[in-house]
């Protein structure tokens, strides 16, 4: 079926309007018309061939709300008419170790993402959001709560449970002190979650004058993490550390920060750490350092239905698709508060 969006055709070149063919249903598929996707750093990286593995001509987005239009013979949980989200995926295996546990994200066939994948039974690359429709097997369609700002929460299918998935792993609740470092996309989202969770929040961050915002997102404290005598008052104080920082850097003067057997996890950030890690700050104190990638299907439904009871959506700029490069842009000087979404319904001037 025609479909249409915004794509690039290489690493230098900027997203344009492009025209392609969405497949014909499955019996377990559903197609969905787009309302809203939220704009990933992990959007601008693909598009850009920053990893090295892009296939052009890309179509990015994985932060999706839209309306059913259609369905599948064989799907009944979804309806015409549901409003639903979808997150970086659209199919895995199911079969494997980590798709029976609910970690579809490490399947260990490759799940299919949302775009820059290969679909697995017709070998086609996939599309993704930034477009007005997409067709998605109907296990990796997520319910959106009612009373959900539909443009808020495009971000919570990526940004979201990114931040959810380490909170409800490490069993984040009234008696936890936890840490984010990093007030991004991730690092707002993290706030709004551990303290809707009930705990003691603070966020660490090399800039000062963020103090406003990270109180209006949750925090409780804010710590200057370039300043020696204020990460000292925190020795030992926290019991999660959720690393939001997307580029290479020293964890060291953070895991003193932990309590006994208190974790630092990485959730922002995939390649090589430059700077050693200490051992001894491992070792003494039973300390932890894990990391998380993105959620699966059931935790990612788990953190929208928390959402939906506490009335969380992403801080957002809804943005025409006209105007993507210069969010693009704007992405890379940090000029966002805190998430870019798209009004597909620009698609249509």
């Amino acid at each position: 079926m025609n479909a249409s969006g915004y794509a690039a055709s290489s690493a230098t070149s900027a997203l344009a309007p492009f025209s392609f063919e969405r497949r014909a249903l499955r019996s377990d598929d559903v197609l969905i018309d787009i309302l809203f996707c939220g704009v990933c750093h992990t959007d601008l990286h693909l598009a850009r061939n920053h990893g090295g593995f892009t296939i052009y001509p890309i179509l990015p987005g994985h932060e999706i709300v839209g309306r059913v239009r259609q369905v599948g013979e064989n799907v009944s949980r979804i309806k015409v008419g549901d409003v639903v989200g979808v997150g970086c995926m659209v199919d895995s295996c199911q079969y494997c170790q980590a798709c029976r546990q609910g970690w579809e994200q490490d399947c260990a066939e490759g799940a299919t993402f949302t775009y820059n994948s290969t679909d697995r039974h017709d070998g086609a690359v996939t599309f993704g959001g930034y477009s007005d429709s997409i067709v998605v097997r109907d296990r990796f369609v997520l319910s959106i709560p009612d009373g959900l700002d539909l443009a808020g929460a495009a971000p919570l299918m990526c940004a979201g449970v990114t931040t959810w998935s380490p909170l409800h792993r490490f069993n984040v609740g009234p008696q936890s002190k936890v840490a984010v470092i990093g007030l991004g996309g991730l690092g707002h989202m993290a706030l709004k979650l551990a303290k809707a969770m009930g705990a003691d929040v603070t966020l660490f961050t090399r800039s000062s004058g963020k103090e406003g915002d990270a109180f209006r997102l949750g925090a409780d404290h804010v710590v200057l993490s370039s300043e020696a005598r204020q990460m000292a008052a925190v020795t030992g104080r926290f019991d999660v550390i959720i690393d939001t920082v997307p580029y290479d850097h020293d964890v060291n003067p953070y895991m003193p920060t932990l309590k006994l057997e208190g974790v630092l996890v990485l959730v922002g950030y995939m390649g090589p750490l430059g700077t050693p890690v200490n051992a001894g700050s491992v070792v003494r104190g039973r300390r932890a350092i894990s990391g998380s990638f993105i959620g699966g299907v059931l935790e990612t439904q788990q953190m929208l239905d928390f959402c939906g009871q506490h009335g969380i959506v992403s801080d957002v700029e809804v943005i025409a698709i006209q105007h993507i490069n210069e969010a693009y842009e704007r992405m890379l000087k940090s000029d966002v508060k805190y998430r870019f979404v798209i009004d597909m319904a620009s698609l249509k001037s």
